[in-house]
């Protein structure tokens, strides 16, 4: 067995918000055969898995009574390549923002609207992370994943993700799928997805008029720096509630008592409210209590001064869920996983 168990480990390295509980085993995969002798240790030890990756997406409320697993495989490569359409495959342990460069490196575009985002390949898919207008299910071209119930892969399709808003099968079904590897369907030239948020400013003010992929990616770091708090620097987890999707009519009448709402009318008839915009409204944005906060520049950001809990960054949103309740009757969904 080459799979290397340590007991009793601290999480706070490994959690962006820097919340310090402990785990009761902690083990790295480095490949398939590493994950499957996991399952069968956690099993030996009668003990839950958690596979985290690069905990950019985690609120731990406690410490772990499980063998924590991370996911550190590596491996990056052009599966095929035809015209202008190439496949690229990765390993799950692989850094995102790092593997959105070295697209970019290899010509590619499609992930550039992506850059900057913390975490790994594994976890991207299960939340369908997004921004500036682009998700990973726009790009998404398969993913090999392992049934923890029957300990056989499955290669997923895009349909078969069931993708959805910050969500996916793999999230709603969590503690079955083990996602071992992902590919996407990349481009070498195309159309280039300018026009969400203060993209086409930026690029303006850095004096690009016919931007590339890589000047998108550099603009769209630019500006995450400027918006975002440093994990290394100040604990977060980036955005930590989902925009909340409603109705026209609660869209239209919250709009009738603030003109400046932000809003965005979706295909399906519903609008979707900018969570950042309604919890600043309320008066949250740079609020403290303790170490647990809201960041100064940006509401839809809590953040750990230092020595917060997970509880405590835990009753903050429940705080903050239930004034913008009671102030729009909006009901606002934390985006992070509980533990």
């Amino acid at each position: 067995m080459s799979l290397n168990l340590e007991a009793d480990v601290s999480l706070q390295p490994f959690n962006t918000f820097g919340v310090a509980t402990r785990a009761r085993y902690l083990a790295y995969a480095h490949d398939d055969a590493e994950v499957g002798e996991a399952l069968q240790a956690a099993k030996r030890l009668q003990l839950p898995l958690l596979v985290i990756g690069g905990g950019s997406n985690l609120l731990l409320t406690g410490d772990v009574e499980a063998l924590v697993l991370r996911m550190a495989s590596r491996g990056l490569r052009i599966v095929s390549s035809q015209g202008d359409a190439v496949l690229v495959e990765a390993e799950a342990g692989e850094p995102w923002h790092p593997f959105v460069q070295w697209t970019l490196e290899q010509g590619l575009q499609g992930l550039e609207n992506l850059s900057l985002i913390p975490g790994t390949v594994g976890a991207a898919p299960m939340q369908n992370v997004g921004a500036y207008g682009v998700e990973i299910k726009d790009v998404f071209a398969g993913l090999t994943a392992l049934d923890r119930h029957t300990g056989e892969l499955h290669e997923f399709t895009l349909d078969e993700c069931e993708f959805a808003y910050r969500d996916s099968r793999f999230k709603r079904e969590a503690g079955r799928w083990l996602i071992l590897r992902v590919r996407f369907a990349l481009a070498r030239s195309g159309a280039l997805r300018l026009d969400y948020g203060p993209l086409r400013q930026r690029l303006a003010e850095q004096g690009v008029s016919e931007p590339t992929a890589s000047d998108v990616s550099r603009a769209i770091c630019s500006i995450r720096s400027e918006k975002l708090p440093d994990p290394a620097v100040l604990g977060n987890a980036g955005s930590f509630f989902k925009n909340p999707l409603v109705s026209a009519e609660l869209a239209e009448h919250l709009r009738t008592e603030h003109a400046d709402l932000v809003a965005y009318p979706q295909a399906d008839g519903q609008v979707k409210l900018a969570a950042g915009w309604l919890i600043e409204k309320a008066g949250w944005k740079g609020f403290r209590d303790g170490d647990a906060g809201v960041h100064r520049q940006q509401a839809l950001v809590l953040v750990n001064y230092g020595g917060a809990t997970g509880a405590q960054l835990l009753v903050l949103a429940r705080r903050i869920q239930a004034d913008i309740q009671a102030r729009f009757a909006v009901s606002l969904e934390i985006e992070p996983n509980i533990l």
